[in-house]
């Protein structure tokens, strides 16, 4: 590893030369199935075809203008996130975290707009939405806090999936502006909420004038077998954030909201220099109109609840298994000890995954894995942590 890059990673002992489909190929030309999908970014896999092909024309003609003129491709990208979205306008810019910082500054707006001189946010313990200061304040995780204290007020916490605890706080409080939950939780070890959690957050926010924020930045885009996870339970949010596989490996991140969230901004109120050039806006549009005509959602549905039924029957026997648990390709193993040595033991075996709060196996495949790959994936993993038992 370089002496002039910051120590802000621990990266595995391998570099990726190459990729195709589900599958990478190190310097030395040994082939590795990817169940993580660059944490759930390259959803389509690695070098689709289709991606590639406008990348590269594209970049022949514009790679960027900046804001001060139409894009055409932007505006295009917000119309198609819309459409999958049942909201009404979005705000392009270059991450998940960026898309948060943007839903703050909305919340924000309106707030002060309805009186309040402080506009509480409440947002859930476990809870990862960034890691900008006004996001890594958010966050429900002191270990990615520590350290950067002043963190941003404002925000105030909640048991995720406790809706008691919700209706004490709107008892409590009159400085409630905005609930910003994730659909599923994905970096506290894909947590996923009891049935009705998201609908009854939605009539909460409705009886008190709040906003309903989901965080969709790594649940989102078919991964959990739904365009977006809060679509299982027919909820619709003030705002939305997304981002990771929107456009497949380039950095695009979008806000997008309805009501008053949608008409919150003046001009200068908000901006990006590089947000939605022309670039990854019009690849954005294509990585939206492959998973639509691949019918990806339905895809991802089908093989991750395969795959789930065969974790559970396998595993569920297993001392060292606390849960097995996830929706469509979003999946998470929960063991009573330490995981994270099984982060290299899969990459011996040709399998590269990923471990979150260190006893979780999370797994993020691409949306596009054929049924042998899903087995591999099981076959390795399974092994894997029978051999850790």
């Amino acid at each position: 590893m370089s002496d002039h890059l910051m120590n802000t990673y621990v990266p595995l002992p391998v570099a990726f030369a190459r990729g195709e489909g589900a599958w990478l190929w190190d310097e030395n030309g040994r082939r590795y199935l990817d169940a993580i999908s660059g944490l759930g970014v390259c959803s389509l896999g690695h070098a689709h075809p289709q991606v590639a092909d406008v990348i590269a024309d594209q970049a022949k003609k514009l790679l960027h203008s900046g804001n001060l003129v139409r894009i055409p491709w932007q505006e295009q990208l917000a119309e198609r996130l819309a459409d999958v979205t049942a909201l009404e306008k979005a705000f392009i810019c270059n991450s998940g975290t960026e898309a948060i910082e943007c839903a703050l500054k909305i919340t924000r707006i309106a707030g002060h707009r309805k009186g309040l001189d402080m506009p509480g946010v409440i947002v859930m313990e476990h809870s990862f939405h960034g890691r900008t200061l006004a996001a890594l304040s958010a966050t429900g995780s002191r270990k990615a806090q520590a350290g950067f204290e002043p963190l941003v007020g404002g925000f105030i916490r909640a048991p995720f999936g406790d809706l008691e605890a919700i209706a004490t706080i709107a008892k409590r409080r009159q400085d409630i502006a905005a609930i910003l939950v994730e659909p599923i939780q994905g970096e506290s070890g894909i947590r996923v909420p009891p049935p009705g959690y998201l609908a009854a957050l939605r009539k909460i926010c409705d009886e008190f004038g709040w906003l309903l924020i989901f965080d969709e930045i790594q649940c989102g885009l078919c991964r959990t077998g739904k365009w977006y996870a809060h679509q299982h339970e027919s909820v619709l949010p003030d705002i939305l954030t997304t981002a990771k596989a929107l456009a497949n490996g380039l950095p695009v991140g979008a806000c997008v909201a309805r009501g008053v969230a949608a008409e919150a901004f003046a001009p200068g109120q908000h901006g990006s220099t590089f947000g939605g050039n022309p670039l990854v806006s019009r690849t954005a549009c294509t990585v939206l109109d492959v998973m639509r005509a691949e019918n990806l959602a339905e895809r991802a549905d089908q093989t991750g609840s395969e795959m789930l039924e065969r974790f559970r029957q396998r595993l569920s026997a297993n001392a060292v298994v606390r849960e097995v648990r996830g929706r469509g390709l979003m999946i998470g193993i929960e063991l009573t000890l330490d995981a994270n040595h099984l982060k290299l033991a899969a990459l011996e075996r040709g399998l590269l995954l990923n471990v979150t709060q260190d006893r979780v196996i999370r797994l993020l495949p691409p949306l596009i894995i054929d049924a042998e790959q899903a087995e591999e994936i099981v076959e390795v993993v399974c092994s894997l942590v029978e051999q850790t038992a």
